[in-house]
């Protein structure tokens, strides 16, 4: 079996559900800023979703993709389900490729998350023009673009708080 040639060796803490809530509400929160009509701002939530449904699938799911899709059609009063049927497409989507994504290394793993970040994009589009919306322009699509830009930095940051000390300690067993 041939072992991925990316990554650190060091050995990961769990993940702390409180932090992956918390990851959560933020994105919410980072979504609610109203940047008007600037193109290319990313979904915060999809893409905290498709981390978390890669990352932890027994953890982060369709059911909170639902709930964190609830939340977003509410605030922002738009068509109800558009981004709760979009998020559990997303979530089934990315738990089910997730043990293949992990084996890329992340530059790679960026390309394999930006055809699920169109797709959920897709979908909430779709769901507009069904009810009468106009067509947004190609630039509307420069968000999942910018969000798979954003996947290096985001892991990292979002696996920090589970990383073990380098150090060698005698009294701990790992």
């Amino acid at each position: 079996m041939m072992q991925p040639m990316h990554g650190s060796k060091r050995i990961l803490r769990p993940v702390r559900d409180w932090f992956v809530w918390a990851t959560l509400l933020l994105a919410v929160f980072l979504n609610m800023i109203p940047f008007g009509r600037l193109y290319g701002v990313p979904d915060w939530v999809a893409l905290t979703l498709t981390f978390w449904c890669i990352r932890e699938p027994f953890k982060v799911g369709m059911g909170a993709a639902f709930l964190f899709g609830i939340v977003m059609d509410v605030s922002f009063a738009g068509v109800m389900g558009q981004h709760s049927l979009a998020y559990v497409l997303l979530a089934f989507t990315a738990s089910g490729l997730a043990r293949r994504i992990l084996q890329f290394p992340l530059l790679q793993q960026a390309l394999q998350i930006l055809p699920l970040l169109l797709g959920t994009q897709v979908v909430m589009l779709a769901a507009r023009m069904s009810v009468g919306s106009e067509f947004p322009g190609s630039l509307y699509f420069l968000e999942s673009f910018t969000a798979a830009l954003l996947w290096y930095p985001l892991t990292y940051l979002l696996l920090l708080p589970q990383y073990q000390p380098m150090e060698k300690d005698e009294n701990r067993p790992i």
